[in-house]
């Protein structure tokens, strides 16, 4: 939040918070009502009554909105249906908050905290919220609340992904060069599973060893071993072993990150968000979730991408700039993965919800005994 003095007008402080500017009348002078109007925003908000003492001047099309009793945390979009997850997901994956810089998402987490225990800013429309929150479940994790390294967010898997799985796709004919890249690849995965884990399920050093190196010696052995196999293959089948290393990866990396909440279980709420116990099977579906989702996120560029490449380079312009191959194969990754993420993301809730008769039986029974038939499902965070 900045507060300068206001150029044209002595007797009001400005207090500025994203596109909203709040002015205030020092006390004693003037008048003592602030004196509200949004300058920059994007969208209209709903005209609501204005508070006692608390006047609000149009301007363009937005009006200031009465805040009290905003739920900073009830979802923007039907969680409950693909789309309103896509636009949930499009939202909070945007790459340009890569960009940011702490102080920036510190200044959302801390208009977020101050929402939540209803002691919202003066001046603070509910677009600027909506933002604020947009930053926080970008860089925050949902769990613990703490910062999230930058890298390991889903907001960074576009210019990320995309780079490392141009790469891979480009550099797929010789052993060493499929080495390295698989490398790098389950390097970035690994760091990004275990940002992305449910963090009730602590994970020990040597646990988070052991996942990464099963995850890279599975990916190098299906990669190098297909690459050997396909020798004599269609140059196209050649093509696509970067994804089938890709795949059989992740389906050891994710279970092998995760493997604390497999083994001891993962919280388990109420709809209320109240803690009903701790269960396997919950963690068992949320993990096979993920991997699903992260394998659908690949396919579409790692599939289509070499069909494509296969019929550009029989052209005689392309086997003239054989140097811009990598580059345009990045670029063109990235357009997948612009969809691709949020979609993927899409396509399980993460708010995941599992019937209490398919728990396991002591968690099952325990449930009974205390609620009876009121509780009839339980809910986690299944992670990304």
């Amino acid at each position: 939040m900045l507060q300068i003095h206001h150029p044209r007008d002595p007797c009001v402080s400005v207090i500025g918070i994203g596109g909203a500017t709040c002015f205030r009348a020092p006390t004693g002078s003037c008048t003592d009502t602030p004196r509200c109007v949004t300058t920059a925003s994007r969208s209209p908000t709903r005209p609501t009554p204005s508070t006692p003492g608390h006047t609000c001047l149009e301007t363009g099309d937005s009006t200031m909105a009465a805040l009290n009793g905003f739920d900073i945390d009830a979802p923007r979009w039907d969680q409950s249906t693909f789309m309103g997850r896509l636009k949930h997901f499009f939202n909070i994956t945007d790459c340009r908050t890569v960009l940011l810089s702490n102080a920036k998402l510190d200044e959302a987490k801390v208009l977020v905290d101050s929402c939540r225990a209803s002691s919202i800013p003066p001046g603070t429309t509910e677009e600027q919220l909506h933002y604020a929150k947009k930053l926080y479940d970008s860089a925050f994790h949902p769990d613990t609340g703490d910062r999230m390294n930058l890298i390991g967010r889903m907001s960074f898997q576009v210019p990320g992904g995309m780079a490392i799985t141009g790469f891979m796709l480009q550099f797929y004919r010789t052993v060493p060069a499929v080495v390295f890249w698989q490398w790098v690849n389950q390097s970035f995965n690994a760091l990004v599973n275990y940002t992305n884990r449910n963090a009730a399920s602590p994970i020990t050093p040597k646990q988070i060893g052991v996942a990464y190196a099963t995850a890279t010696s599975t990916a190098l052995a299906t990669a190098v071993g297909l690459n050997l196999y396909t020798k004599k293959a269609p140059p196209l089948v050649a093509r696509w072993v970067p994804f089938a290393a890709v795949a059989a990866a992740n389906c050891v990396n994710i279970p092998m990150m995760r493997q604390q909440e497999i083994m001891n279980g993962i919280a388990v709420t109420d709809e209320n968000g109240n803690k009903l116990g701790d269960s396997r099977k919950a963690a068992v579906k949320g993990i096979t979730q993920v991997v699903i989702s992260r394998v659908t996120m690949a396919a579409p560029g790692m599939i289509i991408l070499p069909i494509i490449m296969q019929r550009l380079e029989k052209h005689r312009f392309m086997q003239k700039i054989t140097f811009l191959h990598a580059p345009l194969q990045v670029m063109m990754v990235g357009v997948f993965l612009i969809f691709m993420v949020p979609a993927a993301c899409s396509l399980f809730p993460q708010r995941c919800s599992l019937p209490v008769s398919k728990l396991e039986p002591e968690l099952r029974e325990s449930i009974v005994s205390q609620y009876g038939d009121a509780i009839t499902h339980v809910y986690f965070n299944k992670g990304l």
